[in-house]
C-alpha cells in the first residue's frame, strides 16, 4: 500500500516537471519566432521607403516633361496670334489705300457722267425740235393726200385694214392647207409604209363561207339508202344534228343547209362515215352522231393548239384554246372568222413590232378580239363586250381585255395596243375580196355621201363616183368664189372624217366653172 503511494507521489512529481520542462521550451521557441517576425518588418519597411522614392523621382520627371510640353505649345499659339493679328493689321492697311484710291477714281467718274449728261440734254433736245418739224410735215402730207383722194384718213385706214385682212385670210387659209396636205402626206406615207408590210408579210388566203355544204356521192343509189324506209332514216340524220337534208334531182349530190357551220360538219363527217359503213339506220345515225360530235371537240382542241403554237402565244386558257379552235367553223360576212382572227394578230404582231411595243401581247389581242363571236351560250351582249368578259374570265391580261372590248368604240381605250387592235381588223375585214358587204349598207352610204355634201350653201349637185371613194360636188360660180371653194372642200372632206364610216379613204373636188352663153339669131 505504501509503495503503491508512493509509486503515485513519484508519478505525480514527474508529470508536474515534465510540464515545467514543455512550457520552458515553448517560450524560448516564441522569443525566437517574434525576434524574426521583427526583422522582417524592417526589412519590409525598408523596401517600401525605397519604392516610394523611387515613384515620387519618376512623378517629378514626368510633371517636368509635361510643364516642358505645355510651355512649347503656349509659346506656339502666341506666335500664331502674333502672325494673324500682323496679317490683319497689313490688309486693313491695303484696303485703306485702296478705298482713297476708288475715292479718287469715283469723283473723276463723277465729272465726266455730269459732261455726258449735258451732251445728251443737248441732243434730245435736238431730236425734239426735229420731231415737231417731222410732225407738222406728216400733217401737211396727210391733208394733201386726203384731199386728192378724197377720203378722210380714217377711211382710208379702214380699207386698207380690210384689204390686208382678206389677203391675211387668203394667205393664211393657203399656208394651212400646205401645211395640212404636208403633215397628211408625211403621216400617210409612214402610215402606209407600215400598213404595206404588214399585209405584204401576212398575205393570208380568205375563204367565203355560204350556209350551205355539198355532200358529193359516189352513185344516186346511196340517197335511197340515206332516206331510208318512209324517210326515217333523214329524219334521223335531221333531228340527231340539227341540219336540214336537201335531196333533189342534183346528181351525186345532197346539200346540207344550216346557219351553223359547225353543225353542217358534224353533218357532213357523220354522213360519210355511215356511206363508208353501209350501216344506216336511226340508231347507227344517233351513235355515228354523237362519235362525230365527241371526236370534233378533240379536233377543234387540236385546231386551237395548233393555232396559238403557230401565232407563238403561251400560257392561254384551255376554254379559249378551245374557242379559238371553235372559229374554224364560223364566218363573219362570208370571212372565215379563225383566218381573219389570225390574219389580225399577224398584222397586230407586225404593226406593234414597227411601232417599237410589245408585238407578243399586241398578238394575243389580235387573235382573241372576235371571240365573243362563238358563244356557248345566247347572250344579248355583242360580240366585243362579251369577248372581253370571257378574257377578264380566264385571267387575260387587263390590256388584252380593254382591246377586245374597244375594238367597236364600246368600250373606252385605256391602253395603247387597243387602237392598233381596231386598225387590224379593220385592214384584215375592209381590204378588197375579204368580206362580203351588203349591198343596201352600200347604197345608204353613197346617198349620206351626197347628201352631206348637198347641205352646204352654194352646192348646186353632188356625186359619189368611183365606188364612193371620191365625191365631187359642183358649186354656183355666182356664189362660190376660188378661195371659197378650197375652203368648202376642206370643210366637207372634215366632216366626212369626223361623221361617216367608210373603208379606205374618200377625195372630195370641188368644181366651179363660169359658163357666158349667149344665142346667136
Amino acid at each position: 500500500m505504501d509503495q503503491q503511494v508512493l509509486s503515485i507521489i513519484i508519478g505525480v512529481v514527474a508529470l508536474i516537471a515534465g510540464v515545467a520542462a514543455g512550457r520552458f521550451i515553448f517560450a524560448k521557441n516564441t522569443k525566437k519566432q517574434i525576434e524574426d517576425a521583427d526583422l522582417q518588418a524592417l526589412n519590409i519597411l525598408k523596401e517600401a521607403e525605397l519604392r516610394a522614392e523611387t515613384i515620387k523621382k519618376e512623378k517629378q520627371l514626368e510633371a517636368k516633361e509635361k510643364f516642358v510640353q505645355l510651355k512649347a505649345e503656349h509659346d506656339k499659339e502666341v506666335l500664331e496670334r502674333n502672325r494673324k493679328i500682323s496679317d490683319a493689321e497689313s490688309r486693313a492697311k491695303q484696303k485703306e489705300i485702296s478705298v482713297n484710291q476708288k475715292e479718287t477714281g469715283l469723283d473723276k467718274q463723277l465729272k465726266e457722267n455730269e459732261s455726258i449728261k449735258e451732251a445728251l440734254n443737248r441732243q434730245i433736245e435736238i431730236v425734239n425740235l426735229k420731231r415737231t418739224e417731222l410732225e407738222k410735215h406728216q400733217e401737211e402730207h396727210i391733208r394733201r393726200l386726203e384731199k386728192i383722194s378724197n377720203l378722210s384718213a380714217e377711211e382710208a385706214k379702214s380699207q386698207l385694214i380690210e384689204s390686208l385682212k382678206h389677203e391675211a385670210q387668203t394667205q393664211a387659209l393657203s399656208i394651212q392647207q400646205e401645211i395640212i396636205e404636208d403633215a397628211k402626206l408625211k403621216a400617210n406615207k409612214e402610215a402606209r409604209k407600215i400598213v404595206i408590210q404588214s399585209i405584204q408579210r401576212t398575205a393570208a388566203e380568205q375563204t367565203i363561207e355560204n350556209t350551205v355544204t355539198v355532200f358529193n356521192l359516189e352513185t344516186d343509189e346511196i340517197k335511197g339508202q340515206i332516206i331510208g324506209r318512209e324517210g326515217r332514216n333523214i329524219r334521223a340524220i335531221e333531228a340527231a344534228t340539227g341540219v336540214d337534208l336537201i335531196v333533189d334531182d342534183t346528181p351525186e349530190a345532197i346539200i346540207l343547209s344550216s346557219f351553223d357551220p359547225l353543225r353542217r360538219e358534224i353533218a357532213r363527217l357523220s354522213l360519210q362515215r355511215l356511206v363508208a359503213d353501209g350501216r344506216i339506220h336511226p340508231a347507227r345515225i344517233e351513235e355515228v352522231v354523237e362519235k362525230t360530235r365527241k371526236q370534233l371537240e378533240e379536233q377543234i382542241m387540236e385546231i386551237g393548239e395548233r393555232t396559238v403554237m403557230e401565232l407563238g402565244i403561251h400560257g392561254l386558257h384551255k376554254e379559249l384554246v378551245r374557242i379559238v379552235g371553235k372559229m374554224r367553223f364560223r364566218s363573219s360576212y362570208g370571212q372565215n372568222l379563225l383566218m381573219h382572227s389570225r390574219e389580225t394578230a399577224n398584222l397586230c404582231g407586225i404593226m406593234a413590232s414597227e411601232l417599237g411595243m410589245n408585238p407578243k401581247l399586241a398578238k394575243r389581242a389580235g387573235l382573241l378580239h372576235d371571240i365573243g363571236k362563238v358563244p356557248d351560250e345566247e347572250t344579248e351582249l355583242s360580240h366585243a363586250l362579251l369577248g372581253a368578259k370571257l378574257a377578264e374570265k380566264y385571267g387575260e391580261n387587263p390590256a388584252v381585255v380593254n382591246a377586245i372590248g374597244a375594238h367597236h368604240d364600246e368600250m373606252e381605250m385605256q391602253y395603247v395596243i387597243s387602237p392598233i387592235i381596231q386598225a387590224c381588223d379593220a385592214i384584215s375585214g375592209a381590204r378588197p375580196g375579204a368580206r362580203r358587204e351588203i349591198m343596201q349598207q352600200y347604197l345608204q352610204r353613197i346617198k349620206d355621201l351626197e347628201n352631206l355634201a348637198l347641205n352646204y350653201q352654194g352646192v348646186e349637185k353632188a356625186y359619189a363616183i368611183q365606188a364612193g371613194r371620191e365625191l365631187r360636188v359642183i358649186v354656183e360660180a355666182d356664189k362660190v368664189t376660188d378661195i371659197d371653194s378650197d375652203k368648202l372642200s376642206f370643210e366637207i372632206a372634215q366632216k366626212i372624217q369626223t361623221e361617216m364610216t367608210y373603208p379606205g379613204q374618200i377625195k372630195v373636188t370641188v368644181i366651179r366653172e363660169k359658163r357666158a352663153v349667149n344665142v346667136a339669131r
